[in-house]
């Protein structure tokens, strides 16, 4: 049931226990609990978990295997992403971030992607088993719901098991990315017989069953993830990676664990920020760029001031992930010094005093290209816990490999490792050292889930209009910092998406549902170009930019952010799909 907000429809809903889903551009208003994801039928799910009991970690991990069934160009069990998880317990809350980030094979090398010559070979690291990391999505996922969620495993499994078991109708998004897809699909027996029906594509409407899926779902909510890195599963993938010459082996499965780490913190103008370290490059750009532009003018939003400091400041903070950054259980990678105020104080004064046709350099050459098939979820529940998530299984419909008798897809996460540093790749960037291939090592990410937490009241969270909103709840919060729960794929240009959504909020005094949706921008130092939204930039902007210095140059979407923010007076919740996509906003 839809309602449309009047004046009083906060507390009509009240009454019915009804989400609002607000006309036009407004958000998604709830006063318990909200989910956020890209595929309508995830978010039902999650919405259904909260609604049963759960906490938004139990709705985040049953969203998680939901995405892996109704969402199979990015939802996953075969690859592997970031959770950030924000439990309000206490007066500081507790939060960490779980790494299940995809790793390499012990068998594979600095060179494996290399043919005779030294050159990089065509589709090496991208297409077909050997492009393939261990998967690390069912451990981290296990992980979370062990140590924080309320239902436990197998229950958060339940309606992805239905999804699989008796199907569901294929939407036109849907239709239409696996006819995208075919090329690479129609490569591999197991895809091509479940995804493209031997070349009878789905028609949207149709019902899609995996009975495969479905199998291998109840296996691990039977025997959790041991059923997946030791059990049947394992063999299966290990049997797959035999018959298309992958290297993964049974071993490699075995010793695969979910990495619990301290989140990344930082502030600006009175909010905390809380974000993920390394191996995602997002949390420390993320930080170093809020650092640079805390105490700046920026002007309004997507004037020439706002976005010729705003791109300075991602020129340098890519300049600097290109160079440093990498996973840092095997390289030094200097957190403390490029998160630090000083060094933020001496970016910012060299970009007031430069010109945008100025070079940037630091510390040497080196960046890395990472698949914009990635997907994000968000969740906040009653009592104020909150989840962001990012995963992926890197290109769309990863490596195009799907498991043989477990019917899912497997990453094509290798592509994400410098596969010849100092070289420049197939998108003409030069990769770095710190991110060269090493058995067990994890690749570089751009995933920026993100938590804002702070007692700034002026904060413009929820409905913009604020006559006779809703009213003022009792609260369950034991914790009332929560703010902004947010997230978004899109490969590089995944923590630029997340810093103008936090500025819309914060700076510009957006609702959410505004930040975002409004025009976005992208810089990332090389290649030395300002990408922009092709819509909503005015033609005098662009072209003062272009009489800057700056190549411009027009695309389509940039990200696809799901956003979660809490009216910091009120403590209702507030959701935004992203437009850019077919996502939805869901909650009661």
């Amino acid at each position: 049931m839809t309602l449309k907000r009047r004046n009083s429809l906060p507390v009509l809903c009240c009454a019915l226990g009804l989400a609002v889903q607000a006309p036009g551009f407004e958000p998604v208003a709830a006063k318990h609990g909200i989910v956020v994801s890209a595929e309508p039928q995830a978010s039902d799910v999650g919405l259904e978990i909260l609604e049963a009991g759960g906490n938004a970690v139990d709705a985040a991990v049953a969203v998680g295997f939901a995405l892996a069934v109704t969402h199979p160009y990015a939802g996953n069990i075969g690859g592997g992403g970031f959770m950030l998880v924000r439990m309000a317990t206490g007066e500081a809350g507790e939060a960490i971030v779980v790494d299940y980030r995809e790793e390499a094979p012990a068998a594979a090398s600095r060179i494996m992607y290399l043919d005779a010559k030294g050159d990089l070979a065509p589709e090496a690291s991208v297409v077909g088993a050997r492009a393939v990391g261990v998967p690390g999505t069912v451990a981290g996922l296990a992980l979370v719901e062990e140590k924080y969620g309320k239902l436990g495993l197998a229950r958060a499994l339940a309606p992805a098991i239905r999804l699989a078991e008796q199907g569901f109708p294929v939407s036109y998004a849907l239709s239409q990315s696996l006819q995208g897809g075919q090329a690479l699909l129609s490569r591999f027996d197991g895809s091509r017989r479940i995804f493209l029906r031997n070349g009878k594509l789905y028609e949207p409407g149709e019902i899609f069953k995996q009975p495969e899926l479905a199998h291998t779902l109840r296996l691990i909510a039977q025997g959790g993830p041991d059923a997946f890195y030791r059990g049947a599963v394992a063999k299966a993938i290990a049997a797959t990676m035999e018959k298309y010459g992958g290297l993964i082996t049974l071993g490699d499965l075995e010793q695969y664990q979910a990495k619990v780490r301290a989140p990344l913190e930082g502030r600006f103008r009175g909010f905390t920020v809380l974000t993920v370290p390394p191996p995602s490059s997002g949390g420390v750009a993320l930080i170093e760029m809020l650092n640079v532009l805390e105490p700046l003018d920026l002007g309004s939003p997507n004037s020439y001031q706002s976005i010729h400091v705003m791109a300075e400041t991602m020129r340098r903070a890519y300049a600097d992930r290109a160079a440093y950054l990498g996973d840092a259980d095997f390289v030094s990678v200097p957190v403390a010094g490029l998160t630090s105020p000083k060094y933020a104080a001496k970016l910012r004064e060299e970009i007031l005093n430069s010109k945008p046709e100025a070079p940037v350099v630091a510390g040497g050459p080196a960046a890395w290209s990472e698949g914009a098939q990635t997907t994000h979820f968000s969740v906040v529940d009653a009592d104020g816990n909150a989840v962001a998530n990012t995963y992926t299984l890197n290109g769309a419909y990863g490596s195009g490999v799907t498991v043989e008798g477990a019917g899912f897809l497997l990453n094509d996460e290798m592509d994400d490792f410098a596969s010849k540093p100092g070289a420049p790749n197939m998108f003409g960037l030069v990769q770095g050292e710190a991110n060269a291939i090493q058995p067990r090592k994890r690749p570089l990410s751009s995933m920026t889930p993100t938590i804002v937490l702070g007692n700034n009241r002026d904060s413009g969270f929820g409905i913009r209009d604020s006559g006779n909103q809703s009213p003022n709840p009792e609260p369950r919060i034991p914790n009332p910092g929560l703010r902004l729960v947010l997230g978004s794929p899109g490969g590089g240009t995944i923590i630029n998406t997340v810093l103008q959504v936090v500025l819309n909020v914060l700076v510009f005094k957006m609702d959410v549902r505004e930040a975002v949706t409004a025009p976005r921008f992208h810089h990332q130092w090389m290649p030395d170009e300002l990408l922009v939204e092709d819509w909503g930039f005015s033609a005098d902007t662009l072209e003062r930019l272009k009489e800057a210095g700056y190549k411009v140059n027009a695309r389509g979407g940039i990200g696809e952010c799901q956003a979660i923010a809490i009216d910091p007076e009120t403590r209702w919740r507030f959701g935004a799909a992203d437009p850019r996509g077919d996502g939805k906003a869901v909650g009661y």
